[in-house]
């Protein structure tokens, strides 16, 4: 049995929760909050709640701990540190972050012999895979990522650690125009804003600067500087009534040519649509846990992206049975 941890509880710590129950090969052993745990209620009976804290305390009976916070603050200290004591899985999401994300972590990891999985999900996660897939397939040609209709969770939680925002919501939107002519294999040049726009919902606390939120938000780089973005004021009545699911999905096409002059046009894509972005991102990061927990037995070490990671490490099924059924 893989022994698992859960550092910090919100929407993908009860996403990764539920994702181990599916998974006969694991067991949740902890989680770990910042609240106060005797305020904290989970689905599995009998597993200890304990705080953030205290976490080092249990590395020897963890095999890998996964960690749920946020982007925008919380993993560019967290997966380091958690390193230097755990296997960990990480679901940093900021693209243009990653680079030194990754060489901060591989130096942890790689110090403590630990192994570190950074950037999993669906993008960054199961996108870069199939973008990887494609370039690699179709060497000329043009790649296309779109997401949405959908919440992006890293979007709305950088959206709450904004001055003066009690709540809020985020919504990426891909333009219908844009993603037909890329199917239609036309190779459109798109800039970033003519691929999407970004619409915002956010609850402002009481007696907070309207016009200042809504241009801090549309002004944060990484996140919504270079799209046009729209900022709606609502109440947390109305965000609650309107705005409590948590869906998403996307495209990732490649169009490319083949033939000795190119004669031949195809068009790869791969798609999700996702009743739960959360529960759906918990569960490719379980499955990766799993493969961290495979590669560190087998005496690897440091930071690893999905890039690095053979399918084969990421099911419970053995090599002849993935061969027997899946090949």
């Amino acid at each position: 049995m893989i022994r698992t941890g859960i550092m910090g509880y919100g929407n993908l710590g009860r996403g990764i929760e539920c994702a181990i129950r599916q998974n006969p090969d694991m067991e949740l052993k902890a989680v770990f909050t910042r609240r106060d745990p005797q305020t904290v209620k989970i689905l599995t009976e009998g597993v200890p709640i304990y705080s953030a804290n205290d976490a080092i305390k249990y590395k020897d009976d963890i095999d890998v701990l996964i960690l749920c916070g946020g982007s925008a603050t919380d993993l560019p200290k967290q997966t380091m540190e958690y390193a230097k004591s755990f296997n960990v899985v990480d679901s940093f999401d900021t693209h243009a972050a990653i680079p030194q994300h990754f060489e901060q972590v591989d130096q942890a990891a790689g110090t403590s012999g630990h192994i570190a999985v950074i950037s999993v999900g669906w993008d960054p996660g199961m996108f870069s895979l199939n973008r990887l897939y494609a370039n690699a397939i179709l060497p000329v040609g043009s790649d296309y990522t779109f997401w949405g209709k959908g919440v992006s969770q890293g979007h709305s939680d950088a959206i709450r650690r904004v001055a003066g925002v009690a709540d809020g919501k985020q919504y990426t939107i891909p333009s219908e125009k844009a993603l037909e002519a890329v199917r239609n294999g036309e190779n459109p040049q798109l800039s970033i804003r003519e691929k999407h726009t970004r619409e915002c919902f956010v609850v402002p606390k009481e007696g907070a600067d309207l016009d200042k939120i809504a241009e801090e938000i549309k002004t944060m780089p990484n996140y919504f500087s270079d799209y046009d973005t729209t900022v709606h004021f609502i109440t947390q009545a109305e965000l609650e009534k309107n705005h409590s699911g948590i869906p998403h999905g996307g495209f990732v096409i490649r169009s490319g040519k083949t033939g000795w002059n190119q004669e031949n046009s195809h068009v790869i894509e791969y798609s999700l649509k996702l009743d739960s972005n959360p529960e759906f991102t918990a569960s490719v990061i379980v499955a990766y846990a799993r493969a961290a927990c495979r590669m560190h037995a087998e005496g690897m070490t440091g930071c690893k992206t999905v890039f690095d990671i053979a399918p084969a490490y990421l099911s419970p099924l053995s090599n002849e049975e993935l061969r027997r059924h899946l090949l």
